[in-house]
């Protein structure tokens, strides 16, 4: 089968090419975005392999169906830029990457919340100056906090082990509670009960329509003043502008994000030689308790190869019309 890869860099292509002598399909890396520009490129090819900023809407879909596209393979676990009821009326079926290492994206939720609450990024560049002083960097224990995540799946479970190590009070909530959690100490809370108790927040639950601004104005004012607010999941978990009044007003004590809610005109580029036109994301860069790493969660090797291999396997059944392991169908409400 002829592959085209879309939004794909040099660690995509590093993963991919070392497994694909194991495999019988020929692959062809894009390094631009899919979008309505690029969709041509698609011609000739039986798949597409996408990521997360590559909109998969109606009219993009359309587009790849009338060049003889067949297949979509998502390599990311997230399909809320799908567009599900028109690839079913088009017949362009869909798989995913449900799982690629839980751990790789709880362990840099954790790596968020350690620099931003202890400054190490701070202490960092003070002493690549020689500033040695101490002053403006006291932090605070993470130990004995009550600790909030919203969305126990495969990742909020292995952050919610963590934080249990760590000697935390973890509250959950999720739709699907999982008993394993709760036998380990996990709590499972109204989500009301999760905001005002909780002196650190974690998302891991995934963008939907209800879960879209999950983070607004009016649950930041349930929260403790201070809060700690960490996202590796969806940039629009969160609504930008309320948390930006939120840091004004020092309601929120420490942002530390993954994942912005406009992050698909800047995430996976180098801007360094550029003005940035997102203002809001401008305006987070100024606060010093906010910390913005670019979308890099699930950048390990071992997640890497996971997900190449399970993207492989993916279009193998989808070529030998086998029964879909992860295929994403629209559901009809």
């Amino acid at each position: 089968m002829k592959v085209a890869f879309f939004s794909s860099k040099s660690y995509d292509k590093i993963s991919f090419e070392k497994l694909a002598t194991n495999f019988s399909h020929e692959l062809s890396f894009f390094e631009v975005n899919l979008d309505q520009n690029t969709a041509a490129l698609a011609s000739g090819f039986d798949a597409i392999c996408t990521f997360v900023n590559d909109h998969l809407d109606k009219h993009i879909l359309e587009k790849i169906k009338a060049l003889n596209v067949r297949f979509v393979v998502l390599r990311c676990a997230g399909y809320n830029q799908v567009d599900l009821q028109a690839a079913a009326e088009l017949g362009l079926r869909i798989c995913r990457v449900p799982a690629y290492s839980p751990e790789a994206v709880a362990e840099h939720a954790l790596a968020l919340l350690m620099t931003v609450v202890r400054k190490t990024h701070k202490a960092y560049n003070r002493v690549r100056e020689n500033n040695f002083s101490l002053e403006g960097l006291i932090g605070i224990n993470i130990h004995r906090q009550t600790v909030g995540v919203i969305g126990t799946g495969a990742i909020g479970g292995a952050f919610c082990r963590i934080m249990l190590g760590m000697g935390c009070q973890v509250l959950g909530y999720d739709h699907f509670e999982n008993e394993e959690l709760k036998k380990s100490g996990v709590r499972y809370v109204s989500l009301e009960e999760l905001f005002q108790k909780s002196s650190i927040i974690s998302l891991h639950c995934p963008l939907t329509t209800d879960t879209k601004h999950l983070i607004n104005t009016s649950n930041l004012a349930q929260m403790q003043d201070g809060v700690t607010i960490i996202n590796t999941s969806r940039g629009a978990l969160i609504e930008t502008k309320a948390v930006i009044k939120a840091l004004k007003k020092k309601k929120v004590g420490y942002l530390a994000i993954d994942v912005y809610e406009q992050e698909e005109a800047l995430f996976f580029q180098d801007l360094s030689e550029e003005i940035l036109q997102d203002e809001e994301i401008a305006r987070l860069m100024t606060f010093p308790n906010v910390l913005i790493t670019g979308h890099q969660a699930f950048l390990t090797r071992e997640a890497l190869q996971q997900i190449a291999l399970t993207t492989f396997l993916n279009l193998d059944e989808l070529e030998s019309g086998k029964a879909l392991s992860n295929e994403v169908a629209f559901q009809k409400a």
